[in-house]
């Protein structure tokens, strides 16, 4: 096909989608594709929600755009009401944005411009953890440790610290409870603030679950109070980067909740608007508005499309279905029947290390050999190898290299619509099945 798109990875041939229906995809031949991870954790209703799309619509017709340099507008208001409520901080407040990266830059300025209004101007390091992502933009990037994605622009990238990620699976200790090593696996920042200074440090950023980068790895329990504890020891503000795993991806509508803590600052994309409309969202906690406020008046921070108006009705309408059609409870319920059927289907596999996740954030996590765990090697290519055969067999799933050292390792991130029945799970786990059987690992 002839084109002037400018494509992501140009050597590539993309089929021509041209429907979404349900949890099914179609291309320009007629080839159906069985949604496996919403795109990247994005559709989580699905494709083609009637309730979504006639709130568009209306919106639309109503009114589609109009600068919130000049105006408010409902649907914005109403989000933000929203996500507050489920936050649960009635002084909390919501800046909305196009994406997640956008989100991440915004929630490190606002960290940055609320210690300068407390006076601590030396407070501007971003502490982060190896093999995270928290987007693509400098900022984003640079608060990101996947040393693929920061290779071509590490020039250009600030030299933040980076701690060791919260990795059960690879980096709990023979003997080691599961406690024991959440506690030293959180001391690691204690340690990072105390090496650069706490005067310096700004804020921590992670992800509840980690997401692209190591397929669905959750933190073991206790883990982020020791974390939250810390940060308020040093004063130092908690960013918890939920794009992929909130908006009830994880189970719970924030994936914090299941953690015991709350964040100081939180960002959210993806599942916010489902893929109906790119929206991002940041909540912070009523005093870091407050202190900015008093201080400077204004935010120093803005984009064209922040509260755009058909944008936050996207959002407001699928946060509603989430709501109206109980669908917390169904992730809950169809993430348990995955992950068994997972583990059943592959409970023999020699190339099947680790099966995790919360809800429908789930990771399969591939290697050489199970019992050594030894990663897989990058030049086998196993990630292209496995979304080639998935596509070939009528499957979108999200794999992913890297997961041993930010270089070797390769796992797959499932993260299916959220209104999955138990018949798209079965189809689900058996072209899985055959697509691995597939794939070599030599």
């Amino acid at each position: 096909m002839s084109t002037k798109v400018f494509y992501r990875d140009p050597l590539r041939d993309y089929p021509l989608v041209v429907r979404g229906e349900g949890v099914y995809l179609y291309d320009a031949q007629g080839k159906q594709y069985l949604d496996g991870s919403g795109g990247a954790a994005i559709s989580c209703l699905g494709h083609g929600h009637r309730v979504v799309i006639d709130a568009i619509k209306t919106q639309a017709e109503k009114l589609a755009f109009a600068h919130t340099m000049f105006f408010t507008n409902q649907p914005q208001e109403d989000l933000a009401e929203k996500l507050v409520g489920r936050f649960g901080q009635d002084d909390a407040r919501v800046y909305f944005l196009s994406g997640g990266s956008e989100a991440s830059e915004t929630a490190i300025k606002l960290a940055r411009q609320y210690w300068l209004s407390r006076g601590k101007d030396r407070k501007h390091l971003i502490i982060s953890r190896q093999q995270s992502y928290h987007g693509n933009t400098l900022g984003a990037l640079s608060a990101s440790g996947s040393p693929a994605r920061r290779k071509v622009y590490a020039p250009l990238l600030h030299d933040w610290p980076k701690i060791d990620v919260c990795y059960q699976y690879r980096h709990q200790r023979e003997g080691e409870s599961e406690r024991e090593y959440g506690e030293r696996a959180a001391r690691s920042l204690e340690d990072a603030i105390l090496s650069a200074g706490a005067e310096n440090v700004a804020a921590f950023i992670v992800e509840p679950i980690v997401g692209a980068t190591l397929g669905a790895v959750p933190a073991v329990e206790g883990y982020f109070q020791t974390i939250r504890d810390i940060c308020n020891r040093y004063e130092v503000l908690l960013i918890m980067d939920e794009v992929m795993a909130g908006c009830g991806r994880s189970g719970s509508y924030f994936a914090f909740e299941q953690e015991g803590v709350t964040p100081d600052i939180l960002t959210l994309a993806k599942g916010l608007g489902g893929g109906y409309q790119p929206i991002g969202a940041v909540i912070t906690q009523g005093f870091i508005h407050q202190g900015i406020v008093e201080i400077y008046g204004a935010f120093a921070h803005g984009h064209s499309y922040v509260g755009h108006a058909t944008v936050a009705a996207a959002g407001l309408a699928v946060m509603q279905v989430v709501e109206d059609e109980n669908l917390l409870d169904r992730v809950k319920h169809t993430g348990a029947l995955v992950r068994s059927q997972l583990q059943e289907v592959f409970a023999q596999h020699p190339h099947v290390g680790d099966i995790r996740g919360r809800g429908l954030l789930i990771g399969i996590e591939l290697v050489e050999d199970r019992e050594s765990k030894t990663g897989v090697r990058k030049e086998l290519g196993v990630p292209a190898a496995i979304r080639i055969a998935t596509m070939e067999n009528g499957l979108i799933c999200y794999p992913g290299g890297g997961s041993v050292d930010g270089i070797n390792g390769a796992h797959i991130l499932l993260a299916p619509p959220f209104i999955y029945q138990p018949d798209h799970v079965d189809e689900l786990v058996s072209k899985l099945e055959l697509s691995l059987k597939q794939v070599s690992f030599v």
